[in-house]
């Protein structure tokens, strides 16, 4: 378990979608904020006002080490570049500042190997990613969220208990498999958006409104996942493949001439996909997918 000093203070770098929410849970929950950071004054100033607590700065200095717990949500790309800033900016003052000193980051696909400076410099390291989907206009649950966890011994011990703190489930994964690990959030989650987004304008172009696109679509895929949730994604898969209706597989391939390209590869990718993981009999599904997908 975390010290009471280190389970309630906690500086943040990077204060967007996650940075934000997290933050803010946790001081409703009786953490301390600290230093808040992002690039500009103006936004690190709208953070802390979102987070309701904390110390707006638009750079990095050692105010971080304020708090025993020191989490970067920034982008995947930046991370390695603050975490050799930090490492400089810090050595100049104090040699041993980072050590006893939890630094966690929250991106999905990199492990703790990024902050490598950092750990150098005597500071405990790891990642904590909460598996849910950030829009920065609604709050997302945290309860029950799944938070993929890894780092030294020291540095999950914090993520562990900085998830249950939040409601989530800590799960312990290996660095090597962050990418896929977040490969599925993509792959389910983000690719929603894209889908629904190709359902609405296929249904405008033949008539319909955009809100009433929208009405149709966003109960089925509810529906759906209700029922995914209730007897799993095989038994509840439904539609032509699931039938073995091939024939309206083709129609649909030609019906999506109209559309760009885009539309097409996508629906033959995700009715192979399908083929491979939900039929009963793959093989036999992909041959005759495949001459469906081909069909003139």
């Amino acid at each position: 378990m975390l010290s009471r000093c280190m389970a309630r203070t906690v500086s943040i770098i990077g204060a967007g979608r996650v940075g934000k929410t997290l933050g803010k849970r946790l001081r409703g929950l009786g953490w301390r904020i600290g230093a808040v950071v992002t690039r500009s004054k103006a936004t690190s100033r709208a953070a802390v006002r979102a987070i309701g607590a904390g110390t707006p700065a638009s750079r990095l200095t050692g105010d971080v080490l304020a708090a025993e717990v020191i989490l970067l949500a920034t982008p995947d790309d930046a991370l390695a570049g603050v975490a050799q800033a930090l490492a400089r900016t810090v050595r100049k003052t104090a040699g041993n500042a980072w050590r006893g000193k939890v630094v966690l980051h929250a991106s999905g696909a990199l492990d703790r190997t990024v902050l490598a400076p950092l750990a150098r410099l005597g500071a405990s390291t790891g990642s904590l990613h909460p598996m849910q989907t950030f829009s920065g206009v609604v709050m997302p649950r945290l309860n029950g969220i799944t938070f993929a966890i890894e780092g030294d011994p020291k540095a999950r011990r914090a993520a562990r208990s900085i998830a249950k703190s939040l409601g989530g489930v800590p799960v312990i994964i290996a660095g090597r498999d962050k990418p896929a690990y977040h490969a599925t959030a993509v792959l389910v989650a983000g690719s929603g958006f894209p889908l629904i987004e190709s359902g609405v304008r296929i249904l405008e172009r033949i008539g319909f409104t955009r809100r009433r696109a929208l009405e149709t679509l966003l109960p089925l895929t509810r529906q759906m996942l209700d029922n995914i949730e209730r007897i799993g994604p095989r038994a509840a898969w439904t539609g032509p493949i699931a039938r073995g209706d091939y024939a309206v597989v083709a129609k649909h391939v030609r019906a999506l001439r109209r559309y760009p390209r885009e539309f097409r590869q996508s629906y033959a990718a995700l009715a192979l996909l399908a083929g491979r993981v939900l039929s009963k009999n793959p093989a036999v599904a992909l041959g005759r997918l495949k001459r469906a997908l081909a069909d003139r």
